[in-house]
């Protein structure tokens, strides 16, 4: 009996280091093997479920070494998310921005807009459109969104003057990107709007080369971007915390992560399990940031406030 209790302590031991591990050294985890690490890091706040489990094994033997050593990767996680946890609103600001992928397949115009509209935002950013959406969404908008800018797949609607708008070419052959300067009430703020391509898991992995190439693509773009205010908005396929979008997040900070509760996780809707739709920004102050009620889309809406 001696015997199995070191053998069951040693398993838990390694088990807590491991997961310590993976939750601290997740940067040095190699891509080059299924993309294992952009894998890990879209998903990685998860593996804290692991924590309770881990310390109540080590709790059962009672073996203080498994106990420590089951605390570790629960003091690591925390260290990690603990800022994520209160809520950091502070204020409405000066604007409001929310975003939606709205899914092509998704036939609920009207409640869908009816959702953002309810969140009362000034400029609106919608993803994954047909041509036939965007007329119907602009049908419901222009009145109380005169502005507007729309290349490919991808629209926004402002109350506040667009003053240029362009295509980011995101070599595809088809828009999924723009840039739109937008007069805020005579305080110029370039907005990217964005949906990245999808990534893919199945027998050759976690597959994202060719979202890889665009989220390169799009930060050189923000990187060439001359305006101080930057908001990037849109689904970008990716976490903040998968290193395959840092040509974006290394410029840009996340509204949730700065002025928002919790992990706001996105999608899918029904039970959300990672944050793939963004609203970043740099330049301005962000002062709110939540997601909103689930609508007809497989994504649920994000929105963010901003103060100059």
């Amino acid at each position: 009996m001696a015997k199995t209790g070191k053998i069951y302590s040693g398993i838990v031991i390694f088990l807590s280091l491991l997961l310590a591990a993976i939750l601290l050294l997740h940067r040095f985890i190699p891509n080059n093997w299924y993309n294992l690490g952009s894998l890990i890091e879209t998903f990685l706040p998860w593996f804290g479920l692991g924590v309770p489990v881990l310390i109540v094994l080590a709790a059962v033997r009672r073996r203080p070494l498994a106990i420590v050593c089951a605390i570790l990767p629960a003091l690591v996680w925390f260290q990690m998310y603990a800022a994520l946890i209160p809520d950091k609103h502070d204020g409405d600001g000066d604007f409001r921005v929310v975003a939606h992928n709205v899914n092509a397949e998704n036939t609920e115009t009207e409640a869908t807009a009816a959702t953002l509209l309810a969140a009362d935002p000034d400029v609106i950013v919608l993803v994954e459109l047909t041509e036939d959406q965007r007329m119907a969404f602009g049908e419901v908008l222009e009145e109380r969104y005169p502005y507007s800018a729309a290349y490919g797949t991808v629209a926004l609607w402002s109350v506040y003057p667009v003053a240029e708008s362009n295509e980011v070419d995101l070599n595809l052959g088809w828009a999924r990107a723009f840039r739109a300067a937008i007069d805020i009430d005579g305080e110029p703020v370039a907005f990217y709007v964005a949906h990245l391509l999808s990534v893919r898991v199945n027998s050759e992995g976690f597959t994202s080369e060719q979202r890889n190439e665009t989220a390169e693509l799009l930060g050189e773009a923000i990187a060439d971007e001359e305006l101080d205010r930057v908001v990037l908005a849109g689904d970008l396929n990716g976490t903040v915390q998968d290193r395959s979008l840092a040509p974006i997040t290394y410029q840009l900070e996340s509204a949730q992560a700065s002025a928002g509760k919790g992990f706001g996780f996105t999608w899918p809707a029904d039970t959300p399990m990672a944050r793939i739709d963004q609203v970043l920004y740099r330049g301005l102050n962000a002062t709110g940031s939540g997601v909103l009620d689930a609508t007809a889309s497989d994504h649920r809406p994000v929105s963010a406030d901003f103060a100059f």
